[in-house]
């Protein structure tokens, strides 16, 4: 047989098994939840996600007074980037995280404390 014929086979073969992994792997994440994390970014914003928030003073009166919407600040938890340049990755009890967001065409910075059982939200810029 061909050197060809046995790459074609091979492939073909190859290709049938990739697409029932996906389907596979997708239909088991859809119904677990499992999400796969990998960089830092994701990581530590699961990592968040995870945890109960709270609210400094200043925030909380600005919910309060209905000045902040509690689900845009959720959304920088889903959407954001961490800026890990300016952020305390080392600070101690807790870490100190700046999460980014484009909003209406604004760029909105977060800056959150990441403590070991719950996260104080500090202030939306």
């Amino acid at each position: 047989m061909a050197f060809i014929k046995r790459l074609g086979f091979y492939l073909f073969g190859l290709s049938i098994g990739l697409v029932f992994l996906s389907i596979f792997l997708r239909k088991k994440a859809d119904e677990t939840g499992v999400s796969f994390c990998y960089l830092p970014n994701c990581r530590a914003l699961k990592d968040m996600r995870s945890k109960s928030v709270n609210y400094s003073d200043e925030l909380a009166q600005m919910i309060a007074y209905n000045q902040l919407d509690t689900v845009q600040v959720k959304q920088f938890f889903n959407e954001g980037e961490i800026n890990f340049s300016k952020s305390d990755t080392h600070a101690k009890p807790c870490k100190i995280y700046l999460i980014e967001k484009d909003v209406d065409g604004v760029l909105r910075t977060l800056t959150v404390k990441n403590c070991n059982t719950k996260i104080v939200i500090e202030s939306l810029d």
